[in-house]
């Protein structure tokens, strides 16, 4: 292998400039040099600004989409500015380009969500406010508290935060991994993930190089997961085959049993209204195991439900 990383020729990794982002690069970084014997001096963060952080006041589908937190990653890795890119691959778009490759994911953290300003869904008083910009979480109140409505809240963990202390709305949902990430594990309460899914990906850091990059994806296969990473894999496959986009209200857990994967995936309408949900058990590496589970869901689902959906590409 070439030359390892040093002080002198650091390895370069890009990170978004968001606490959570830094937080997580800063994972990455640890973990590379505990694997390789690298002192903390060979890793360089290179913090660089995404549109979506930029764009607060206006849902991500308007504005577009998941490309808005990694378009400017994209841009400095294949241009050589950095030499990887740590990512929340829940907002990375199933559809990379052909010279990026994720080459490591990360042991996968808590995928629940945490309600904020209610001790459960029941317990939200009647008519409640509830800020969320993620589609999947406004249908699923929705389906379980039609009365309840839901608003665009945007922003980073410690704004939302502040945001419901303020009286903005009476609750908001943020994700459990990201709490436990910023040291802040004991707020709100965790939803059991088997009542309320999470969404594709939830949890999971997942590192991208060029994809030519030999040496690169040699130094990040020894910090990847296989488990984590065959979920990542499986969940975004389904995603692909749904076609869905930022206005699709998707939500899916992953679980082992044994050496294979235990998919549960719902799909529903905007207002959450309708929830079609269907499970699938496959071998890891088998993608044809959760695009016939996106092919079940849509032939299931009533025509305003498929309506949100795109044909896959």
């Amino acid at each position: 292998m070439p030359g390892s990383p040093s002080p002198d020729r650091p390895f370069r990794l890009g990170t978004r400039r968001s606490p959570l982002a830094v937080a997580q690069a800063k994972e990455t970084r640890n973990r590379l040099c505990a694997a390789h014997g690298w002192p903390e001096e060979a890793v360089k963060l290179v913090p660089v600004t995404a549109s979506g952080d930029k764009i607060q006041d206006r849902p991500l589908a308007e504005i577009g989409g998941k490309a808005l937190w990694t378009r400017e990653l994209d841009r400095c890795l294949i241009d050589g500015e950095i030499d990887a890119a740590v990512h929340s691959l829940k907002d990375v778009e199933t559809a990379r380009p052909d010279a990026i490759a994720i080459a490591a994911v990360l042991p996968r953290a808590d995928k629940a969500d945490v309600l904020l300003g209610a001790l459960t869904i029941a317990a939200l008083p009647q008519g409640a406010v509830v800020g969320t910009s993620a589609p999947r979480r406004a249908a699923q109140l929705r389906h379980l508290r039609p009365d309840c409505s839901a608003v665009l809240f945007r922003g980073n963990v410690a704004t939302r935060m502040a945001k419901l202390a303020a009286g903005e709305v009476q609750a908001t949902f943020l994700a459990a991994a990201g709490l436990i990430r910023l040291g802040e594990q004991g707020a709100g309460t965790r939803l059991e993930p088997e009542k309320w899914l999470p969404a594709p990906s939830q949890a999971a850091i997942g590192i991208e190089c060029r994809a030519d990059d030999g040496a690169t994806r040699e130094w990040l296969a020894g910090i990847d997961h296989a488990e984590s990473h065959s979920e990542v894999l499986a969940e975004r496959a389904l995603l692909a085959a749904l076609g869905g986009s930022c206005h699709s209200a998707v939500a899916c857990l992953s679980r082992w049993d044994g050496d294979r994967l235990h998919l549960t995936a719902a799909i529903f309408s905007p207002d959450g209204a309708e929830r079609i949900v269907d499970d699938a058990r496959f071998a890891p590496d088998d993608v044809a195991g959760p695009q016939a589970l996106a092919g079940r869901l849509l032939d299931e689902a009533p025509a305003a439900v498929r309506a949100t959906f795109l044909p896959p590409e």
